[in-house]
């Protein structure tokens, strides 16, 4: 793959619009489909392609495998720190409405924090079983 210049190229352009699709579907998924899950794919969709046009040494130097590790669970901590922070306060697991002086305002914040935490360990966890599968072989 070393000598296709038009694969690569074409790739280093295309990355950064996935990455960008990602954050649309991460920020659309309030008011439509989407949400973490999906765009947690698509950013490590984005991260797959590299390794698989670049090689799996150059994508292991860009997301190195110890912070892979390290955000699948910052990714749970997310999610059930923003549960945990409503039920410290006298609420339901994750009641948004604590998060802000108006309960729209809470479920807004909440609703972001909560799908931030899908993202991170969704993208982390399929990064992590790509970077497993790659390098049973070798």
């Amino acid at each position: 793959m070393r000598l296709d210049v038009v694969l690569r190229v074409g790739v280093k352009l295309i990355i950064p619009f996935m990455l960008l699709f990602g954050l649309y579907v991460q920020l659309h998924g309030d008011y439509g489909p989407g949400g973490g899950f999906q765009a947690g794919v698509i950013v490590a969709g984005a991260l797959i392609v590299y390794a698989l046009i670049f090689g799996l040494d150059e994508a292991q130097r860009v997301v190195p495998r110890r912070l892979v590790e390290f955000l699948v669970p910052l990714g749970v901590l997310i999610y059930a720190g923003t549960g945990a922070f409503a039920l410290l306060n006298g609420h339901n697991f994750l009641d948004y409405s604590v998060l802000a002086a108006h309960a729209p305002a809470g479920r807004e914040r909440g609703i972001l924090l909560v799908e931030a935490g899908v993202l991170v360990t969704v993208s982390s966890t399929m990064i992590a079983l790509f970077y497993a599968f790659s390098e049973r072989g070798r």
